[in-house]
């Protein structure tokens, strides 16, 4: 395996760890409100279930066949039934304080089930290595598959790496704290928004 391989996956763990979505507004409000040990607990819990998802779609492109649609759809109606019980909790919940930030009670499990229970991450994935990966694709083989896996961490880590030092800065936790009632139920509506589609797409699929 070339360095051009490794390159291109660290570059494609990185691009997909800042892409935007439930969890780096988790970590945002979190991190702001509870500070950057909270925010690491909850993102370093996360990382696992990107290493899961990311290394089904490594696996895929290296040569296995992908995992059956049925898996999928049932993760992502427990995926939409816990962001939509997170939602309903923050807009019915909305007060001032750390203690109200989600997922700041226990940091740690609920960036593990942000991870495990976000299906939509595999296709991403995909879509992603793919796209970044596809002129060394040919080439890989099964042995290459841990250190195109390495690679891909490591742009995990120095994403969230980054995201958390933005979330902690002064200017950023100012503007959540004073803006926090507003904030807790943009972020309540939002994951019951996200909650309601991945419930929507999996049910429908399942049906068909």
């Amino acid at each position: 395996m070339t360095s051009q391989a490794l390159t291109a996956s660290f570059s494609a763990g990185f691009v997909y760890g800042l892409s935007p979505g439930p969890a780096v507004l988790a970590l945002f409000t979190l991190t702001a409100l509870a500070g950057r040990q909270h925010g690491a607990r909850f993102i370093g819990a996360h990382l696992l279930g990107d290493t899961l998802w990311c290394s089904l779609a490594i696996l895929a492109i290296v040569g296995v066949s992908q995992l059956g649609q049925g898996l999928f759809d049932v993760l992502g109606i427990a995926c939409g039934l816990y962001l939509i019980w997170l939602g309903v909790k923050a807009l019915r919940q909305p007060g001032d304080g750390p203690s109200q930030a989600v997922g700041a009670r226990n940091p740690v499990r609920t960036g593990l089930v942000f991870g495990l229970t976000n299906p939509k991450a595999y296709p991403v994935a995909v879509a992603m290595f793919t796209a970044l990966t596809s002129p060394f694709a040919a080439d890989l083989t099964w042995g290459d598959a841990p250190g195109f896996m390495a690679a891909a961490i490591a742009g995990f880590v120095l994403a969230y790496g980054l995201l958390l030092w933005m979330a902690g800065l002064g200017p950023v936790r100012r503007v959540v704290e004073r803006h926090h009632r507003t904030i807790t139920r943009i972020t309540g509506a939002l994951f019951v928004a996200f909650g309601i589609k991945s419930l929507v797409d999996g049910v429908q699929s399942l049906r068909r």
